[in-house]
């Protein structure tokens, strides 16, 4: 019992009545402890078999100083923030075999050795501090074993050797660092000795945007079931100078260094795309996207464009005269019989539509209506927005929405949606490719109206409207030519037959795209992704209204309350 005191006192430098005097502790050691329980952030331990070398070396340890915690090998400390799971499991497994290593040298140096019958005690070593450093080089942990015999204690002296030997210098813990002698647990612990600085990577480039990229077209119905068409201005001003949108630069980030004070490349951020499209131009700063001229915004492609609009204060009227532009234009007030407003882009009127040519590149929207008198022709190359559709000639390439239409005729190649207000489909021909809503249809007197759903109708209204321009051109050229001959006459032919080459030409290029969107058409209701039945919906249908859906007629006789009527299998069906 008394060489065994004096090993112990050898081993670890304490006295043999430190150790237990009635009961020896048993040299295998306890069993390790339990991981730690799951939580909502657990931290990443490393566990380790029982009969692992540093149970065996907390054991000795234990032994000799009489208590000792237990080896805890967490790589968060309790107030360090966790890693991301897959980062800790990785640093992890990097980690154990340094443990293993490391642990297995030391206690080969440790324990007794027998020779020759004869029991060998260690040398006398210096307590020794193991270093490991993250892959990413910016943290570094530190694992202490306990001094063997007379050795050394845990010193400020040992902790900066082993540090200048692994060469970590930048982001030591200087309070950690001194501290640590003289903690019960400074051996058999993992702890974060030294963190780096770690490369803050450059921002992303971004724009923020000012004007829409695209257009909400959706009228809204108030509880009175009406739209206000006055606030459905798509027209989106701009000042010059004014802007766009706001560009924030890529930022270049900032550099890193790791605990062995080696630097850490900058990731710059990736540089951003300026939507810059024609009169804008980027700002002085680089920090804004603006307007080079006044006019309206409007997103195209790939960029934001600012085109010219025309605006006028008042009427179109003989104070104003007909208007050609080559933009928006944005009417406050009428737009008087008699009168041409012609825009590439759209046309807004604040007032009514009388008996008058309109024609718009895009949208039209007409806060008030549209009064014909049966002389007004209004095209639109997109949508109609009004108030009310009355004796006039109406054509839209995408969708027509009001409140009525009374004794027009229509053309559209999308929906027609008359739903909000009274609305009521009165009289006239009102034709649609796809569908056609609207809450009545038809008049409780009879009156005739057509609806028709199917084809082109644009398309078809283009061909006729050409092929009638044509036919009173030739008939003017035939009159023309049987006039006595004079300068001023062949002047007349030569301009006439101009013109009906001209017309002849646009007559060849609609049949071209008539007959194009046919074939896709056709080819697109024998796909996969048939488009959806052409139909028409309503509250209530009058006797005297005629459905035609693709050449098939039905005649209403009777009033339907509620209707849905689709073609299936060659005849009209009524839901």
């Amino acid at each position: 019992m008394e060489l065994k005191k004096s090993i112990f006192s050898r081993l670890f430098g304490s006295k043999a009545e430190d150790a237990p005097a009635e009961e020896e502790e048993p040299l295998l050691p306890d069993l390790p402890p339990e991981p730690p329980a799951a939580g909502p952030t657990p931290r990443h331990e490393l566990i380790l078999p029982e009969d692992h070398a540093i149970f065996k070396l907390w054991v000795l340890r234990r032994d000799g100083a009489g208590w000792l915690s237990k080896p805890e090998l967490c790589l968060e400390g309790e107030n360090d923030p966790i890693m991301p799971d897959d980062e800790g499991k990785k640093e992890l497994l990097r980690l154990q075999p340094v443990i293993n290593a490391s642990a297995s040298a030391r206690y080969d140096k440790a324990r007794t050795r027998t020779q020759d019958g004869m029991d060998i005690p260690p040398s006398d070593l210096d307590a020794e501090v193991v270093i490991f450093l993250s892959r990413d080089g910016l943290t570094a942990w530190l694992l202490a074993y306990p001094p063997v015999g007379l050795g050394n204690d845990l010193n400020i002296g040992i902790l900066k050797s082993s540090l200048d030997s692994f060469h970590v210098t930048h982001g030591v813990d200087q309070e950690l660092l001194h501290a640590l002698p003289k903690d019960p647990d400074r051996y058999f612990h993992l702890f974060v000795i030294a963190r780096g600085t770690p490369m803050i990577p450059g921002l992303h480039g971004r724009v923020v945007d000012l004007f829409p990229r695209v257009e909400e077209r959706k009228l809204t119905v108030d509880e009175n079931n009406r739209v206000d068409f006055t606030e459905l201005n798509f027209i989106h001003n701009v000042e010059q100078g004014g802007v766009i949108c706001q560009i924030f630069p890529a930022t270049e980030g900032t550099p890193g260094i790791t605990v062995q004070d080696q630097p850490i490349p900058i990731r710059p951020g990736k540089p951003v795309v300026i939507p810059q499209g024609r009169n804008t131009e980027v700002s002085e700063d680089g920090q804004a996207l603006v307007a080079s001229i006044a006019g309206h915004v409007e997103f195209s492609g790939r960029g934001f464009q600012v085109k010219p609009v025309l605006d006028i204060p008042g009427n179109v009227d003989f104070s104003v005269g007909d208007i050609s532009f080559l933009g928006d234009v944005c009417v406050h007030g009428d737009i008087c019989s008699g009168f041409t407003v012609r825009a590439t882009g759209s046309i807004t009127v604040g007032g009514v539509v009388e008996a008058c040519i309109v024609e718009a590149g895009r949208d039209l929207v007409v806060a008030q209506g549209i009064q014909g008198d049966s002389q007004a022709i209004i095209r639109a190359q997109r949508n109609v927005f009004a108030k009310y559709l009355e004796n006039s000639c109406v054509y839209a390439k995408e969708n027509i929405e009001a409140e009525c239409i009374i004794n027009c005729n229509v053309y559209c190649d999308g929906s027609v949606q008359i739903r909000a207000g009274r609305g009521s489909i009165i009289g006239g021909q009102t034709r649609s490719a796809r569908e056609i809503n609207a809450n009545i249809v038809g008049s409780r007197v009879g009156n005739r109206t057509d609806v028709m759903l199917g084809g082109q109708p644009c398309e078809d209204y283009d061909v006729d409207t050409l092929t009638r321009e044509i036919k009173e051109l030739e008939q003017t050229l035939t009159q023309t030519e049987r006039q006595p001959d004079s300068p001023a006459k062949n002047g007349r032919i030569g301009k006439l037959r101009m013109q009906i080459l001209v017309t002849k030409s646009k007559l060849d290029q609609s049949r071209k795209e008539r007959d194009q969107i046919a074939q896709e058409a056709q080819a697109l209701s024998e796909g996969e992704e048939a488009p959806p039945p052409r139909r028409m919906r309503c509250t209530t249908v009058h006797p005297g209204v005629v459905l035609n859906i693709d050449g098939v007629t039905y005649h209403f006789r009777d009033q339907v309350s509620p209707c849905s009527a689709t073609l299936s299998d060659g005849e009209i069906r009524l839901i």
